[in-house]
């Protein structure tokens, strides 16, 4: 066990030798900052993900228009009239594993205003079950309903950014916004997820926090949209408890390919496989980073190394006197690889307060979510008394094995 007396001696010795010890611990500080800052994007990023993966549902399959533009598009629409309601329908008649479906349109938007601001949100009418089949919850008001959807009623749901640019100093709730021509009453404000990216493994996803909702058929009906346009955008289809989802996703995209004439103006994005991709992208990242990390703590316990043999050097009367004194090569060493050990935990603690910074740093430069957990920090704390410990136990091997009477000639 280490004796407050021997922690006291070893910062003794640290102190004495600010210099020296400063460019020490600079590794160990560099080492764990970069593990600490490498542990804490991840876990951002692995939050993030999770949360953004959920959004678009674990048990849905998602179909996505793909338009073209020009002489393509008419072309495509010679032999598809894009992704359409019809397709949903046919897609419900056909397979029995879909438990509910949600669908999309963005609407292009000229103006966007209410009596007190504007904003440049996006504006999408949806169906009432769009919501729940993203995990949209409520900050204030509620969602529209099947029958406002059903009799083209002027209703909207905004997210959180836009709400505070179209209300920057009101309740929204009640109050009316106008979507290019046309009026719509505000019914419900999103509440905030956080959530900062648009993409994941470059699918689209809702970026709810900067949008209106509306409904669809009123969208479709009061609005106006190109003639060569798909119906919709995109659409949610939940499968059933237990359904494979890659085997589902093939099934559907058959259905699909058969109703466009072969065209392939649309995709079939499986959540669950952009997890599976997300998470194989950023194990590859917790691996460079790891390899970068490891080389910086290296470098850190060489560095131990080195000014725990100079120690032995420069005290090498002292310990000929301990030894003359009745000290053990046990105590020896043990004293020698408790200072390792303080040398290696003043480093890991400052490194993890370095790391806490860069992490900060990195994350509002490249717009990157950050998060802590006990596990990164214990396993610094823990990777930092290894090294101590590893790197420190030959100079206490080469102490403790001093002889005493060589040891106290020694000028």
């Amino acid at each position: 066990m280490m004796g407050w007396s021997e922690i006291r001696q070893a910062l003794g010795q640290m102190v004495h030798h600010k210099l020296r010890t400063g460019l020490t611990l600079l590794g160990m500080i560099f080492g764990v900052g970069a593990v600490i800052a490498m542990l804490s994007i991840g876990e951002g990023a692995e939050r993030e993900a999770l949360s953004m993966i959920e959004s678009m549902g674990l048990r849905n399959v998602v179909v996505e228009s793909r338009p073209s533009e020009g002489e393509a598009r008419k072309s495509v629409r010679e032999h598809s009239v894009g992704l359409s309601l019809g397709d949903v329908h046919s897609a419900l008649d056909t397979l029995t594993f879909i438990d509910d479906w949600s669908a999309e349109k963005q609407v292009r938007v000229f103006t966007l205003f209410s009596r007190h601001g504007r904003s440049d949100a996006r504006v999408s009418g949806v169906t009432p079950s769009h919501f729940g089949l993203a995990s949209m919850n409520l900050e204030n008001g509620r969602f529209f309903t099947e029958a406002e959807d059903r009799h083209y009623r002027q209703v909207a749901v905004l997210g959180p950014e836009a709400a505070q640019g179209l209300f920057p100093s009101g309740e929204a709730i009640g109050q009316r916004i106008k979507v290019n021509h046309q009026w719509f009453e505000v019914v419900g404000v999103l509440a905030d997820k956080g959530q900062q990216k648009s993409k994941i493994e470059g699918v689209k996803l809702g970026g709810e926090r900067n949008q209106v909702f509306i409904p669809l058929h009123t969208a479709l009906k009061k609005l106006a949209f190109k003639p060569l346009d798909d119906q919709l955008d995109a659409v949610k289809l939940q499968l059933g408890p237990g359904i494979d989802a890659p085997l589902a996703a093939a099934s559907i995209d058959h259905l699909l390919s058969r109703r466009h004439g072969g065209e392939f103006d649309y995709q079939v994005v499986v959540p669950a496989d952009l997890l599976a991709q997300y998470q194989q992208t950023q194990r590859i990242f917790n691996i460079v980073m790891a390899c970068v990390a490891g080389i910086s703590l290296l470098v850190g316990g060489i560095g131990i190394m080195n000014i725990m043999l100079a120690t032995v050097m420069e005290r090498t009367t002292e310990i000929g006197l301990l030894r003359a004194l009745g000290a053990t090569k046990a105590d020896i060493a043990r004293q020698f690889i408790i200072e390792s050990l303080v040398i290696a935990a003043s480093g890991g603690l400052i490194g993890i307060v370095a790391g806490m910074l860069l992490s900060l740093v990195i994350g509002a430069y490249a717009d990157w979510q950050v998060a802590w957990s006990a596990y990164s920090l214990l396993l610094s704390v823990g990777v930092c008394m290894i090294i101590g410990v590893l790197f420190g136990w030959y100079p206490a091997k080469k102490a403790a094995g001093l002889d005493p009477i060589v040891a106290l000639q020694r000028d």
